[in-house]
């Protein structure tokens, strides 16, 4: 797969992409049509006849674990956990990408500089009644790329439509955009930035994660991919653009130059602010494009959606991953819960080894590249609970864990979008350490209740005889 084409095709034969062939509004229509399918764990939806518009929008691409797994080149019947396993598995492996002549990509059809740019060519939509206007960037990602080393970042940060020409940003304190920025802010340059819409959907889950800082989500899409991402050169910016996107926008974010963006419905159910704010935005200056190209959007909200599975994905596998990395035996699986968008949350299953060994996984887990940043709970239940198995782990909670054994971290890095934090105070946030499990130093151990495994055999052998089955 290398395109979203590639993806719709693969769709459309799997029975998981459908076509809306009736006229819809992209003021607030098509987003209601799209979140109520989701909410019915509806297909991917793809738009033909959007209101005042030429070209298509295709909604709910990831909100399943079976189109995930479709996504990710893995057997659609994978639940989530099995996904993120499998990327595990990659461990430190990476693929650079391929750069491409301009001729060999799709992206390159129709390349629009200065007065031609308008955005509002494209079938933005307007996705919730108090947004502060359509949001052009919800299922993109943005490449920016380090001044100093070189390093080249994919992250997905919400934008806003400014202007034909304007694209507003929202790049969070310490997100590794953010880190760049200020670099270009000490030259005295501003930043040079693409935007990506509708591409490999592999490329958007990568820029949902959490991937450490130095490490190019390009290269670990090509190692899931087995084979290197497609680039080609940008037309006015010094950046590897996928060779197979839909929509590229370019152009550069001075770092001391705002306009007034938002609010917008985040995917914690909520709106992140109370109005608008200045915020960093995107200079276009040249635009590309497919025939025809396709639009991607996410309803973002309340979950689950596109964002809370990619990011349970993405989030999860990534924490695992760092936590193998750390040389932290015993590890069994880890799940961070779509509902809790990936990111708040996270139940470990561990085989314990030592005294403490539960003790230090849940510290090490809130120091984790991902965990450092938003993460409030990590609950560690034993190797006989699957942390998917949200019942069973309401049993370990219930039957296996004591309050006093729980560690409160009063201070950890917060995100601005969490709605349990007080708008003006969301810098700082606590965080809730939970031991689920059966203390390995206790001598003295619970008695579990199990079956005798001879009597099961008979009783399974007779099951047809005593139900007349």
């Amino acid at each position: 797969m290398k395109s979203m084409r590639d993806f719709i095709e693969l769709g459309e034969r799997e029975g998981v992409v459908k076509r809306i062939k009736a006229e819809v509004d992209w003021d607030l229509e098509l987003s209601h049509i799209a979140k109520l399918n989701e909410e019915k764990s509806g297909p991917a939806l793809l738009f033909e006849n959007v209101k005042g518009h030429d070209w298509p929008i295709i909604t709910s691409v990831c909100t399943t674990a079976e189109r995930l797994a479709l996504i990710m080149g893995m057997p659609k019947d994978y639940s989530l956990v099995q996904i993120m396993e499998e990327w595990v598995k990659l461990g430190d492996k990476k693929i650079e990408p391929e750069w491409v002549d301009k001729s060999a990509a799709p992206c390159k059809e129709n390349i629009l500089r200065g007065d031609e740019v308008d955005l509002f060519k494209f079938p933005t939509p307007k996705w919730y009644p108090l947004d502060g206007g359509r949001f052009f960037g919800t299922a993109h990602f943005i490449l920016t790329k380090d001044p100093e080393t070189g390093w080249v970042n994919l992250g997905t940060y919400r934008s806003q439509l400014l202007g034909k020409d304007k694209l507003g940003t929202q790049f969070i304190k310490g997100k590794h955009a953010d880190l760049m920025l200020k670099k270009y802010q000490k030259m005295g340059k501003p930043m040079p930035v693409a935007s990506i819409v509708g591409c490999d959907p592999l490329l958007f889950v990568m820029g949902a994660s959490r991937i450490s800082a130095f490490v190019s989500e390009y290269d670990i899409a090509g190692a899931i991919r087995g084979e290197p991402i497609e680039v080609v050169q940008g037309e006015t910016v010094d950046l590897p653009i996928p060779a197979h996107a839909e929509i590229v926008v370019e152009g550069e974010v001075d770092a001391e130059a705002f306009m007034e963006e938002g609010p917008f419905g985040e995917y914690t159910g909520y709106y992140s602010g109370v109005g608008t704010d200045p915020r960093n935005f995107i200079d276009v200056k040249c635009v590309t494009h497919r025939n025809n190209p396709i639009m991607w959007g996410t309803t973002v909200g309340r979950a689950v959606t596109d964002t809370h599975m990619t990011m349970a994905l993405s989030y999860g596998a990534t924490l695992w991953q760092q936590l193998v990395a750390m040389k932290i035996p015993g590890i069994r699986s880890v799940y961070c819960p779509p509902e809790g968008s990936g990111r708040f949350l996270a139940i470990i299953s561990l085989q314990q080894m030592y005294p403490g060994h539960a003790d230090q996984v849940l510290t090490a887990a809130i120091s984790t590249e991902m965990g450092a940043y938003g993460l409030k709970t990590v609950i560690v239940v034993d190797e006989d609970i699957d942390p998917w198995d949200i019942p069973r782990v309401m049993y370990a909670l219930s039957f296996r864990f004591q309050p006093n054994r729980c560690q409160i971290i009063k201070r950890g890095r917060s995100t601005p979008l969490d709605p349990s934090l007080p708008i003006d105070a969301r810098e700082i946030t606590g965080r809730l350490l939970m031991d689920a499990t059966i203390p390995y130093d206790w001598k003295d151990k619970p008695i579990p209740i199990k079956l005798d495994e001879e009597i099961v055999k008979k009783v399974e052998a007779r099951w047809g005889e005593l139900f007349g089955e």
